[in-house]
């Protein structure tokens, strides 16, 4: 029999790394200890898979090192050893309602050992390429698929391919834009640290195409276990002839490297990526020229991001038409989503274009953590916007979400719930943009400030009259003069949440008032008096002694000295203070 715990970051975090040792220490010699990425569901781990061959025959879920012997009495014969951390047949569906394709080997295989990828259909696609195919048959394979950019911005894949290749040039660069920025989206994080030769592969064949002589993947150094990966598989590649000169013997050289970024959001835009790259400040270039005529180096570059290339290897072996056929019309293929928040069953999401918000949210996601009412899902991350409870049956696809103001982007999905004030969360992601944004064009350096300015003082109860106006008036003057993607959906946020919650603005502006009871400085506590045993339990964690009172007497709170900091509303027992 074989263990297998998962070690992705989301694994480790949980305790894994715990497990993994544990186990090791009495594991017998008959049975095989490894390890493999994340598989998705994120809110089960640490996840321990038994495989005897190669079939899967236990998940164990929420694992911790004290159920390492169950564990090995499990393999040693003992059938109901366990029972009580074996997966539900609920939790499975996380899975069994997905369609994998970018995420087809993670959690499946060891993604330090190449052998592994080999055995199912790994480098496969490379060999096809390379033996059977010409870069042009190449590009009208991916055309036929419909594979557009998963990094947000949906541009056909294989036009970009075919402009780098039809650019003059001695020397092209093929660029993996792995910087991943988003607040709560980790897709392509999970990718590298879990299948690290399929992003390996997927730029390879797209380097064949356009007649790259060299890769670059670019990700964020806060990525330290998907650099380690990616670095070993890398190093893997070049051992069996993947990668470097003459690949499988052909004609074809390619050379790859890493080179970690310093997290900045502005540099997923690929200009900006290109600059941080060349060591400059990562600021975007005036388009045009683009990267395909003057890119890295100012030589024709491509870029994509990782989920992109994750999908070509598994379109060049079941062909474009395979996966064109899923999806719709506008939008083909399948989408990863990490889905975050509020949400009973987080992580990582594939399924078809075509879906529907409520499909994700509540038949793959198990709706909303303590049976709380769904208020909105932000999609897009910082540059995306926020899409009410009415229009959960948007179908997923660029034009659909687009139609609602919100965005694909490379795949973020927050969910919120009765409990989120959403002029905060305007707020929260417009502090995110202002601070991210580079400075180069007035448009984003100065009118996000100015933005958030506002923001600042109305959830804490200081707006005025004409404020949504000029928040909106604003938001079309960014969109029209910024120079990159940055400043152009920065306003998204704001511009979605007053569209669908114009009335949480007003409730601020005209009542002082947060409806969600999220903004502290607009809120006030009082002790209801006939409730109130006199415990003195809100006394005793009042940070500030704002509440006076005797045992066994009504207490009270001195507003004048309270800092809303809600010490005493969580600790009483009783339901004897009000948050209004």
């Amino acid at each position: 029999m074989r263990i297998v715990v998962g070690q992705g970051s989301c694994g480790i975090a949980a305790g894994a790394a715990k497990v993994y040792s544990a186990i090791k220490n009495i594991v017998p010699d008959t049975c095989e200890l490894t390890i493999t990425g994340c598989i998705g569901m994120c809110f089960l781990e640490p996840i321990v898979d038994i495989y005897d061959g190669n079939n899967l025959i236990k998940r164990l879920v929420k694992v911790q090192p004290s159920d390492a012997q169950k564990i090995i009495a499990f393999v040693s014969g003992d059938e109901n050893a366990v029972n009580d951390i074996e997966i539900t047949d609920e939790d499975k569906d996380f899975l069994l309602k997905q369609t994998r394709i970018a995420l087809r080997h993670c959690g499946v295989i060891n993604p330090e050992k190449i052998e592994e990828y080999v055995a199912d259909d790994g480098y496969k696609a490379l060999e096809k390429v390379l033996g059977t195919m010409t870069p042009e048959e190449v590009i009208e394979e991916i055309k036929i698929s419909g594979l557009a950019g998963r990094g947000g911005a949906g541009f056909p894949t294989w036009f970009k391919w075919n402009a780098a290749r039809q650019a003059q040039g001695d020397y092209k660069y093929l660029i993996c834009n792995a910087d991943e920025g988003d607040p709560g989206a980790f897709m392509d994080r999970a990718v590298i640290e879990s299948d690290p030769h399929n992003l390996i592969e997927g730029m390879l064949i797209g380097a064949y195409a356009i007649g790259a002589k060299e890769a670059v993947v670019y990700v964020r150094a806060e990525y330290p276990l998907a650099i380690e990966r990616l670095t070993k598989a890398i190093a893997q590649a070049e051992e069996k002839g993947y990668l470097g000169d003459n690949i499988l013997g052909t004609s074809f050289s390619c050379k790859m490297r890493i080179k970690a970024g310093a997290g900045a959001f502005v540099c997923g835009e690929e200009t900006a990526l290109i600059e941080s790259l060349q060591g400059e400040r990562g600021m975007p270039r005036l388009k045009p020229p683009f990267p395909a005529q003057s890119g890295y180096w100012y030589k024709p570059s491509n870029i994509n991001n990782v989920e992109t290339f994750a999908n070509v290897s598994w379109i060049i072996l079941n062909g474009g038409e395979a996966f064109s056929a899923m999806g719709t019309e506008n939008s083909k293929g399948t989408k990863v989503f990490a889905l975050t928040g509020k949400i009973k069953k987080g992580g990582l999401v594939e399924i078809p274009m075509g879906k529907t918000l409520r499909d994700v949210i509540f038949d793959i996601g198990g709706g909303i953590k303590n049976d709380a009412q769904f208020k909105a899902v932000q999609m897009g991350g910082p540059s995306g916007g926020c899409i009410p409870a009415e229009l959960l049956d948007t179908i997923i696809d660029y034009k659909a979400l687009g139609a609602t103001g919100a965005i694909m982007g490379s795949g973020g999905m927050v969910v919120m719930d009765e409990s989120t004030c959403m002029v905060s969360m305007a707020q929260f992601f417009l502090d995110f943009t202002a601070k991210e944004s580079c400075g180069k064009c007035v448009h984003c350096r100065i009118g996000t400030k100015r933005m958030l300015e506002i923001l600042n003082r109305i959830v804490k109860g200081e707006g005025k009259n004409g404020d949504i106006e000029l928040l909106e008036e604003l938001c079309y003057s960014i969109k029209d003069g910024a120079l990159c993607g940055l400043g152009q959906t920065a306003p998204n946020p704001v511009l979605t949440t007053i569209k669908y919650f114009r009335n949480e603005y007003e409730a601020h502006i005209n009542e002082k008032k947060c409806p969600a009871k999220a903004c502290s400085e607009l809120l006030s506590y009082r002790i209801v008096a006939d409730k109130c045993r006199g415990c003195t339990l809100c006394s005793k964690k009042c940070p500030v002694e704002a509440i006076s009172g005797t045992v066994k007497s009504a207490h009270s709170i001195d507003t004048s000295k309270c800092i809303r900091c809600g010490a005493c509303y969580n600790a009483c027992k009783f339901n004897a203070i009000v948050m209004e």
